[in-house]
């Protein structure tokens, strides 16, 4: 059975829940940092929509944390989403 790859899988996951939220698609990056037990995904938009990302008291990013914390359980990886610039 061929393994996946579960950092990327966030990553991929992340980088589609941020292109529907903002308005400018092709200035949302994600970044994957991945080392032997932990894997940061840092996720970068155009300063103008941070405030979409982050959401109303943190709600939006916190979800989106919540989302990788879940697939990093299911994954056995620890799996952290940072957002610079917020």
């Amino acid at each position: 059975m061929a393994e996946v790859n579960s950092a990327q899988v966030v990553k991929e996951m992340i980088e589609k829940i941020a292109k529907t939220i903002v308005d400018k698609e092709d200035e949302v990056k994600v970044n994957l940092v991945e080392g032997e037990r932990t894997a940061i995904v840092e996720l970068r938009v155009n300063k103008d929509e941070i405030g979409k990302i982050i959401g109303k008291s943190g709600r939006i990013v916190k979800a989106m944390r919540s989302l990788v914390s879940a697939a990093s359980a299911k994954f056995n990886k620890r799996i952290i989403l940072e957002v610079p610039d917020a």
